[in-house]
């Protein structure tokens, strides 16, 4: 079995890749004062970039944790607030009935759970197995069977970014309401606010992953980092597939790291889920790319066009919350050479996850197609590291178009 669902995962192009956590800006002793005897062990498998601030947040909420992670220095900063570190995740399946595991790839996930040395080996009979990672559907659902078998249950869990939900911020067609000022809850679990005004913004807040930015106008608004400021600030939206009697047990662990988490049915509709919204991703931001790339090229301010976009029918998050031009935005990856955010690399990779569903379904997706094979170009041509609303600038400067 481990070895046919390898071959599936090589089949589909997956690349490894993985970037590392990067160092905490806070202890990670410090937790919530809610007692932790109360709160039995959870596993924690593959701690990067997305896995690092998801296990952290279960930290806060009183879960003890039992880590395993490829790269051992990944592990260093929670084996030293106290967390327990094994050599393996057969080790975290022996000593946790409640595993995450938040994975870069198909092949990865196979590996963690039906390697050598993988979670399988020593399951323990009505373990809850919650996989977050974004993998190939019929991939977790081959997990899952295996999984059953040996009296367990598994659940696909992958994880979406979203616009920072708990800001209160008016809005008046597609542009941040001018008015004298506005009073903004700066995330769910803060207790401080943030004053708004036409001309001044007063922070009163210890947040340290927020960043302030003007869009249109000198009225700032809160941003969020894609996917990865979620994950710090515990805003993930979890799209869940499996057995709906476990699904209040998997809501309990990951309602404590995402403020959305939604049953879709059975194995493998989560990641059906987040390959769909994924794909619609990538054709928006393609889509706002070339709208602002002919835009410009036709005489008009970027800026302003961006902000006619944003109040008529074209608007959409990749124009509105993640601009792809340079000087738009700020606080967004394009503000900043496309250093950070959702890598082009891991964007391709989606699509094609995309691509193979959707040709074991006779599905056709013909943008989603397109979308894949440029985001393919784009990674060949150097833009692997990018963010993906990078495609802005590979959509400028490749003139043989």
């Amino acid at each position: 079995m481990a070895a046919s669902l390898w071959l599936r995962g090589a089949a589909s192009g997956l690349r490894y890749w993985s970037q590392r956590p990067r160092p905490a800006a806070a202890s990670l002793a410090v937790v919530c004062s809610r007692s932790m005897a109360s709160k039995t062990p959870v596993g924690f498998i593959g701690l990067g970039n997305m896995g690092n601030p998801m296990a952290k947040n279960l930290m806060k909420h009183g879960y003890p944790l039992i880590i395993y992670d490829v790269f051992p220095d990944a592990c260093k900063e929670f084996q030293e607030a106290g967390e327990q570190v094994v050599s393996s995740p057969a080790d975290v399946a022996e000593k946790a009935d409640r595993i995450i595991t938040m994975l870069p790839t198909s092949i990865n996930a196979i590996e963690a759970y039906s390697g050598a040395n993988g979670i399988l080996k020593k399951v323990k009979k009505g373990s809850l197995l919650i996989d977050s990672s974004t993998i190939d559907p019929a991939v977790s659902k081959e997990l899952a069977k295996e999984v059953e078998k040996m009296g367990a249950v598994f659940m696909d869990a992958p994880v979406s970014g979203d616009n920072p939900s708990s800001l209160n911020i008016l809005r008046s067609g597609g542009y941040w309401e001018q008015g004298a000022c506005l009073l903004v809850a700066v995330s769910q679990d803060a207790a401080a606010l943030t004053l708004l005004s036409r001309t001044r913004i007063d922070i009163v807040t210890d947040l340290e992953d927020e960043e302030i930015c003007s869009p249109f106008s000198n009225i700032p608004r809160v941003f969020s980092s894609y996917c990865v400021g979620a994950a710090r600030s515990g805003n993930l939206t979890f799209m869940v597939g499996g057995v709906e009697d476990e699904f209040a047990a998997a809501k309990e662990l990951l309602g404590c790291m995402g403020s959305n988490v939604v049953y879709c049915g059975a194995v493998g509709t989560g990641q059906a889920a987040k390959i769909c919204n994924n794909m619609l991703l990538a054709i928006s931001m393609i889509g706002t790319a070339e709208a602002m790339n002919l835009g410009i090229r036709l005489g008009l301010d970027p800026k302003l066009l961006a902000k006619i976009l944003n109040m008529s029918s074209g608007r959409c998050w990749s124009s509105d919350t993640y601009n792809p031009v340079p000087g738009v935005m700020d606080g967004v990856p394009s503000a900043n050479n496309y250093q950070g955010g959702f890598g082009t690399t891991l964007m391709a990779k989606d699509l094609g996850l995309a691509q193979d569903s959707a040709t074991s379904t006779k599905s056709p997706i013909l943008l989603g197609s397109l979308a894949h094979q440029i985001y393919r170009v784009m990674c060949a041509k150097g833009y692997a590291k990018k963010d993906f609303s990078a495609v802005f600038q590979f959509l400028r400067e490749e003139e043989s178009f």
